[in-house]
């Protein structure tokens, strides 16, 4: 029996589902970011309603309704790519989308749009631009290296859409975070 959960988006929420899971006496094969395969073949609604508040209490949801799953394997889907492969699919995205989730692209594209009211190329490129923050702080890449690896075309490109969602050059960005750190070292 395969379950799905909402908002499961790191490995801790992997562990909580877990733990979760093994409290209730459930056996799982896998567990993974909104979903966990089960080896019973169905849970009791008792089961079912404590799982529940247990994961609600981390802020994760049991989903039933397939739309919402569907949504929601989009969501993991990109956050997977994103932020724990180490590269980006060689396919287009919307055919590597497609072909993980066994659905026309189209159809998942209007659902996704439907539901959040942003596009799935808008929700992966809010989310490159997350990791782009996150290298830019590391500071171990250069611009170029960090375009190179969330497929940009190019650091223009990289800066143009960096601008655009979040108001600042990546230049700006990382000595406003210098600042800050600096500030914040002096008053300690």
């Amino acid at each position: 029996m395969k379950l799905h959960i909402k908002y499961m988006v790191s490995l801790r929420c992997k562990m909580v589902v877990k733990a979760a899971l093994d409290s209730l006496g459930l056996h799982y094969t896998t567990v993974e970011l909104g979903e966990a395969e089960l080896l019973e073949d169905s849970i009791s609604p008792h089961q079912s309603n404590l799982l529940k508040a247990i994961l609600a209490k981390s802020g994760l949801e049991l989903m039933a309704d397939w739309k919402a799953v569907l949504i929601e394997s989009i969501k993991n889907l990109v956050v997977e790519m994103v932020h724990y492969s180490d590269d980006l699919p060689q396919t287009k995205v919307s055919v590597y989308i497609s072909e993980k989730l066994h659905h026309d692209y189209t159809y998942l594209s209007n659902l996704f749009s439907a539901a959040t009211g942003i596009t799935i190329a808008h929700y992966i490129l809010n989310h490159k631009i997350e990791k782009a923050k996150e290298l830019i702080l590391y500071d171990e890449l250069n611009l170029t290296e960090i375009a190179y690896q969330l497929h940009f075309s190019s650091v223009a490109h990289l800066s143009s859409q960096f601008k655009k969602v979040t108001g600042l050059t990546p230049s700006y960005f990382k000595k406003i975070h210098q600042y800050k750190r600096r500030i914040m070292l002096e008053t300690i």
